[in-house]
């Protein structure tokens, strides 16, 4: 029995969510020839303000960013 779970930054609509479900099912049945009853999917969603990458936080990434006191001044 496949299980998969997959992680995206911030949110998505139901509609996409069951397209999401749709294509690793069909996915799995053509290329592993398992049986879609048997497929199970698990979408996580992970708030941007829960994530980080490089350093910053993913929602930090779009907004302006404030002078850090702590950083070398460049020459």
């Amino acid at each position: 029995m496949p299980f998969v779970s997959i992680r995206i930054s911030g949110t998505a609509t139901r509609d996409q969510k069951a397209g999401i479900v749709a294509d690793v099912t069909a996915s799995l049945v053509s290329r592993l020839g398992k049986n879609p009853a048997a497929v199970q999917i698990v979408i996580e969603e992970v708030s941007t303000e829960n994530y980080g990458a490089g350093g910053q936080l993913i929602a930090d990434r779009d907004t302006p960013q404030r002078e850090d006191a702590h950083a070398v001044p460049s020459q």
